[in-house]
């Protein structure tokens, strides 16, 4: 294994760039540091990109700004696609190895749970696609029937912009009562109607139990962390410039996507996990700008120090060939007028600090 993929073997916390995003990311908080203060956060899919981030974050708060009223967190993953080593348990944060497709039994509290757990990468959902239906629609109402006993303050769960499908360009950017233009059978669709299914699971249990949940659909969230091995288009980008290697297009390259830095991601989460907007959906993302996969590859080209050549290749993979979405975009007037979410890291910025991150060790 090369050293660009085996950045997965190394330690996030050790990262310079990963500690200005989180230190960065508790001062973009601040003002809802009373609600981290004595909370109990579990916290599902914690090995995977959001889950470590979102781990990261806690135990940031714990170190520099909770002191005497640290939180606790309960970490769960079965390390299906996520690091087992980047997972860090101490006196207040711990770990347990645990597939959500199995009940979770706990005897302490739980005031928040982040239901992150998933398998986002079209690759791999692909490869497991039997158990990406299952953490989205078991795994789901086991986190549920657990809120629900618990009696939490806040559910959230990571939908995805995924259950648009491939929308109709009149409904790009993508408001959250679109329907979506989508198949329930392809290669798409084991994660795409898992999520749609998980939305129905987590509003019933709205309507039914008022359980407070809150739903989130990621737009095409990138940053540092990121597997570099899961085939997304960004960290491809990135492996295929540091090798000095040509970036390989899929076809045309004309679809579009809006890409969203991870910390303005993180930071949407938390402010939708701790709003009052209880059985509502949001989509998360940065809007700016919608560009196309060509587009890209130059704004990656332009960001290395070395020539680096572009080429269009047919797709490797039919969840590339049958059913890339052509346009992807959204709409987060909803977002930001429920919780003031605005996006902070345009594209350049958060690029180079993608690419500084494979460049640390």
């Amino acid at each position: 294994m090369d050293a660009v993929t085996d950045k997965s073997k190394k330690r996030l916390y050790e990262s310079r760039i990963i500690q200005e995003d989180i230190t960065q990311l508790a001062k973009n908080l601040k003002s809802y540091h009373k609600h981290f203060e004595n909370s109990t956060f579990l916290v599902t899919g914690a090995g995977g990109f959001l889950g470590n981030y979102i781990t990261l974050l806690l135990r940031h708060m714990n170190q520099h700004h909770l002191h005497n009223k640290k939180l606790k967190a309960i970490l769960l993953d079965n390390f299906i696609t996520g690091y087992e080593q980047q997972i860090i348990s101490d006196d207040h944060i711990v770990f347990r190895r645990q597939n959500v497709i199995e009940p979770v039994k706990l005897d302490e509290k739980v005031d928040y749970i982040i239901h992150a757990a998933g398998i986002a990468s079209p690759v791999y959902y692909t490869k497991y696609p039997i158990e990406t239906m299952d953490v989205g629609t078991i795994g789901t109402r086991n986190m549920l029937e657990l809120a629900r006993e618990k009696k939490v303050k806040s559910f959230l769960f990571t939908s995805s912009s995924e259950v648009y499908g491939d929308p109709d360009s009149r409904h790009v950017p993508t408001r959250e009562e679109y329907r979506g233009n989508v198949a329930v059978i392809g290669p798409r669709a084991c994660y795409d109607e898992s999520k749609r299914y998980g939305e129905t699971m987590c509003s019933a249990f709205w309507n039914v139990y008022e359980t407070p949940v809150k739903m989130v659909r990621p737009f095409n969230v990138y940053g540092p962390g990121i597997r570099p091995d899961d085939y997304r288009v960004l960290p491809n980008f990135i492996e295929h410039a540091l090798r000095k290697q040509p970036l390989p297009i899929h076809g045309d390259g004309r679809n579009t996507r809006s890409f969203c830095y991870i910390n303005d991601g993180v930071e949407a989460l938390f402010r939708v996990l701790f709003s009052e907007a209880n059985g509502e959906a949001f989509n998360l993302g940065n809007p700016e700008p919608e560009i196309s996969i060509q587009e890209l590859a130059h704004y990656v080209q332009k960001a290395m120090p070395y020539p680096v050549e572009i080429v269009n290749i047919d797709p490797p993979h039919a969840v590339y060939a049958k059913s890339d979405p052509k346009r992807r975009c959204p709409d987060i007037t909803k977002l930001s007028t429920v919780t003031g979410y605005k996006p902070r890291y345009g594209l350049e910025e958060g690029l180079k600090r993608t690419i500084a991150w494979f460049q640390e060790f």
